[in-house]
């Protein structure tokens, strides 16, 4: 059963890394584009609160006009039309609310923002991979990965503490690991030493 389980978690991995890959490298979107990336590319606006409307795949001056508010927020040039760049970072704030989701919903909205910035003190650190995508798929690297949850669809709130920590709030306080004292498996782990308490995760260096 367990082997089951890891099996259609690598599954599902593979298909969400395969999109997510397609997505970034995908033509460029703009007004008159439709179909399934704009309804990907909306969906993530709208969770992050820039696109107040309908996802509709439709990319008309609404999505227009919040792609360039996120475009002048991410420090890309505010063209209003989604490339390489712009897919890229779509997808590096995807993956991490999926990651904070998994990990930490039922948490202080700090909690959850602590969670993201965690994963990007990883990829600033020299002892960890050096992407987004990399740092959360490392091998035995982040437990919600390992059990599943990160496969859970996010909520805003997931998204929006990604998106918080993408723009440099960080209440971890440079941390490079987290966990739960109560549910810690690993004696390693508090051998690391904690610089931040935040709900029910320790966070440590």
């Amino acid at each position: 059963m367990k082997l089951l389980k890891n099996l259609i978690c690598l599954g599902v991995f593979v298909l969400s890394f395969s999109f997510s890959l397609r997505a970034a490298e995908a033509a460029q979107l703009s007004v008159g584009s439709t179909g399934e990336q704009v309804i990907h590319t909306q969906t993530i606006l709208k969770e992050m609160g820039y696109f107040n409307s309908h996802v509709t795949g439709y990319y008309g001056p609404v999505t227009e006009n919040a792609v360039k508010r996120f475009q002048k927020d991410f420090n890309i040039e505010a063209l209003g039309m989604v490339g390489p760049k712009t897919s890229k970072r779509f997808e590096d704030i995807n993956m991490m609310a999926h990651v904070v989701y998994g990990e930490a919903r039922g948490e202080s909205y700090e909690g959850q923002v602590a969670v993201a910035s965690v994963i990007l003190n990883r990829v600033q650190s020299n002892m960890f991979p050096d992407t987004i995508s990399e740092v959360i798929f490392q091998r035995n690297a982040i437990s919600a990965v390992q059990d599943g949850q990160y496969f859970l669809t996010p909520d805003s709130s997931a998204y929006q503490a990604a998106r918080d920590a993408y723009l440099g709030w960080d209440p971890s306080r440079g941390a490079l690991y987290y966990y739960n004292p109560r549910l810690a498996s690993d004696n390693w782990i508090f051998s690391r030493h904690v610089i931040r308490q935040i709900g029910s995760h320790s966070f440590a260096i």
